[in-house]
């Protein structure tokens, strides 16, 4: 058997926000970032606020993957919507 962890492993053990969000207080003054990159997550906000869909913020921003996006804004729902249903 194998001691080796695999990237599936690694991520049944990370959170959403873990696989998502990268913060670092020497790195982009402390910025919350998609994972492994320098992209804000603000920026996906900013442009949706402006209109803009997810394929044009994915196009401007090739780092960042489509399921990066989409965990942000589950993430983003997640705070504002509570488990018991709907408002």
């Amino acid at each position: 058997m194998s001691t080796s962890t695999t990237a599936t492993d690694l991520s049944a053990t990370l959170s959403l926000r873990d696989l998502v969000v990268w913060q670092d207080p020497n790195r982009m003054s402390g910025i919350p970032c998609f994972a492994g990159t320098r992209v804000p997550i603000r920026s996906l906000f900013d442009y949706l606020e402006a209109g803009d869909s997810l394929t044009e913020f994915l196009d401007a921003f090739p780092g960042v993957t489509k399921e990066q996006a989409l965990g942000a804004l589950r993430l983003g729902k997640e705070q504002l919507l509570p488990e018991s249903g709907p408002l």
